[in-house]
């Protein structure tokens, strides 16, 4: 029997532009990239959202395809799908957000399927802190793994709410900005250890083009991004990232090493989410496509040196 991952986040339609060109009302949502990114796995992935009565009905056949349970997926006829719009600056690295409708999400209560309030990891994406709790509290499995992200403006508006949520999680994965946020510090070493002291055993920090970072109390992995010769679109590289890392765990035995592994995963699907607009390059890739990215990423982040002719 394969191993369950809950995910639950936003199903939405985006609308975005970049130096390079512009898409109108594509298929988005921090859910969308980490449920397809982890079904690359040999996992029973279920996804918790809300969509509205404009969201294509040939969407949820595509999830449905990749092997994603959609039975948590909620309907509301009398509203419309969440939609975001934003436009990427030269370097890439920075976004302006044009406009955000809630519409469905607004109101969104999240509801798991009774076969998955069982599940081993629940990957619970960026939500207001309310919806997290409530997600936390229908499940039943006490020996479960949380991985949560956020962002700042749950962090500036609502952060009782979201400590508490942090508390219950045992890994959170943020951005460098939003570390900083959340505990008042520039250095990224001091943010993670007070985010440590949060509850959480393992903390993410993400540095966009410049890789990642893995805290836990006693040990500490760097890594880079993968080399992407053009990045077509940032939007979702984060959550397939989370993705990555989500699926891979749900098969292993979580600890440090595998955490590790899985953020190589993690960093192998961001790079080919970024390739293209939306979840084009993603939704596409084969099991050969990752074998020679991994493959590649190994040689690149290599190198032979023998300590024990250290010389200067």
């Amino acid at each position: 029997m394969k191993k369950k991952l809950l995910v639950v986040g936003t199903l939405a339609y985006d609308s975005i532009e970049t130096p390079y060109s512009k898409v109108s009302k594509i298929l988005g949502g921090a859910s969308t990239y980490i449920a397809l990114a982890a079904s690359k796995f040999s996992i029973d992935c279920a996804l918790v959202s809300v969509i509205g009565k404009d969201f294509k009905k040939e969407y949820i056949y595509l999830l449905k395809l990749n092997k994603i349970n959609c039975d948590g997926v909620e309907l509301i006829k009398n509203d419309k799908t969440f939609f975001w719009s934003g436009k990427y600056h030269q370097n890439m690295n920075s976004r302006t957000t044009i406009k955000t409708e809630l519409n469905v999400l607004e109101n969104f209560v999240p509801k798991i399927p009774k076969n998955y309030i069982n599940s081993e990891l629940i990957m619970i994406g960026n939500l207001h802190p309310k919806v997290q709790l409530e997600t936390l509290n229908q499940s039943i499995n006490k020996k479960k793994f949380v991985i949560l992200d956020t962002m700042n403006i749950w962090i500036e508006n609502f952060r009782d709410i979201l400590e508490k949520v942090i508390s219950e999680s045992n890994l959170i994965s943020v951005n460098d900005e939003e570390a900083r946020l959340l505990t008042d510090e520039y250095s990224l070493f001091e943010a993670a250890i007070k985010i440590l002291k949060m509850g959480p055993k393992y903390v993410i920090i993400k540095k966009g083009e410049h890789g990642s970072i893995l805290f836990s109390k006693n040990k500490l992995f760097v890594i880079p991004a993968f080399p992407v010769k053009k990045v077509v679109d940032p939007t979702g590289a984060g959550d397939s990232f989370a993705g990555g890392i989500a699926g891979y765990l749900t098969n292993h035995k979580i600890n440090f090493e595998n955490i590790k592994n899985a953020i190589v995963y993690g960093t192998i699907f961001s790079s080919f989410t970024v390739e293209s607009f939306g979840i084009d390059s993603l939704e596409k890739i084969t099991k050969n496509d990752i074998f020679e990215r991994l493959k590649e990423f190994k040689n690149l982040t290599s190198f032979k040196l023998d300590l024990n002719k250290y010389k200067l």
